[in-house]
């Protein structure tokens, strides 16, 4: 079996993006394992992520629009409004007091997101004053072996390490601090990203990993920040079946490659490429063709790529040999090839065989 460790080989190190073996079952062409995987299955370090990594960090509007930019991106993305405004309100009083820190919403809707689905993990919500109904500990989060890599002792809405927490805390009321409390966690989360007059747009990776070190929440923080970008920087409602396959993808980061692979496999749950992006869009009742090479001539084909559309690689004439899955800010999930686990990276790179964006009917 593929290490978890993979996805950093793969997506960090930023080489060999995409190389022309990659692909699904039926096309053909498997590529070897490659050459970064590394036969160990110890945990790699996490390293420094390539700049094309690093999100756009949009701004909360201004008190006179706030309310009702609140009101609509929560409900498009989701987001239980009193969360939400747990998120803007760390936002703005950063952006005060560490202008530098380019601070975004974003990234901390998307840690609350993947920490406890902004609350609501265990049944749990956040009440009107900004705590949570029930105190929640520490949300198991387990690798492809099912080995847990939350860390012991977090808690809360942002499942904040009790040594975060130790040093970042403060209360955004003047009151005591709670870490259940999504106005202060979301302020320490913050706290802690800007810390030492770090720029998150342009060390992003590095900061989030202050919070939380695991390459498989690293990457899901980062695909859902990307979503959360361009969904709330846009000015029409997103559409429903793509946020769905969108974050079905966003799930299966961290499973491994596997050649015909519909995430079904008891022992072996992974996917190929084409796999994944049909088990995406089916989970929103669209269904696709099989091989990327069948996607690629029955879907609607686009100029450019927006969220959710098919991105293709291969001979268009001949061969259509791989398939991604568009997540906004030039980047994509996929399942690689063998020896690398579903993924994020950028969807171009020089020299590739990019065949062009596809968009399914959702």
């Amino acid at each position: 079996m593929v290490a978890l460790v993979a996805v950093v080989a793969a997506l960090v190190v930023a080489v060999r993006v995409l190389p022309s073996g990659a692909g699904d079952a039926n096309s053909g062409n498997v590529a070897a394992t490659s050459s970064l995987v590394p036969s160990t299955s110890k945990t790699a370090p996490v390293s420094t992520a390539p700049t094309s990594a690093v999100p756009s960090q949009p701004g909360v509007p201004r008190a006179g629009e706030f309310g009702a930019w609140a009101s609509r991106t929560s409900q498009w993305l989701d987001i239980p409004l009193r969360a939400m405004n747990g998120y803007a309100q760390a936002t703005v009083t950063l952006g005060k007091e560490q202008p530098g820190c380019h601070l975004s919403w974003i990234t901390l809707a998307a840690i609350g997101k993947i920490a406890s689905d902004h609350g609501r993990a265990q049944g749990n919500r956040v009440g009107e004053n900004g705590t949570l109904a029930k105190p929640l500990g520490t949300v198991e989060v387990l690798d492809f072996y099912h080995r847990p890599v939350s860390t012991p002792g977090a808690a809360g809405p942002l499942q904040l390490s009790p040594a975060v927490w130790s040093k970042w805390q403060r209360s955004a009321s003047g009151g005591k601090p709670d870490i259940q409390n999504i106005d202060d966690s979301a302020l320490a989360a913050g706290r802690t990203l800007c810390a030492n007059g770090r720029d998150l747009a342009t060390d992003w990776w590095n900061g989030v990993a202050t919070l939380e070190p695991a390459p498989v929440v690293l990457h899901r923080t980062l695909a859902t920040t990307n979503v959360y970008g361009t969904v709330g920087q846009s000015d029409q409602p997103p559409n429903p079946a793509v946020l769905t396959a969108v974050g079905f993808a966003i799930d299966q980061i961290g499973l491994p490659y596997v050649w015909g692979g519909n995430g079904t496999r008891d022992a072996d749950p992974g996917f190929d490429c084409s796999g994944l992006t049909t088990a995406a869009y089916a989970s929103a009742d669209v269904k696709l063709m099989r091989t990327a090479d069948t996607q690629f001539r029955s879907v609607a084909h686009v100029s450019e790529p927006q969220l959710g559309d098919l991105i293709f690689y291969g001979a268009p004439a001949t061969k259509i040999h791989h398939v991604g899955l568009y997540i906004g800010n030039q980047q994509m999930i996929d399942a690689p090839q063998t020896g690398q686990a579903v993924q994020v990276h950028p969807y171009r790179k020089p020299g590739d065989d990019y065949a062009g964006a596809g968009r399914p009917t959702a």
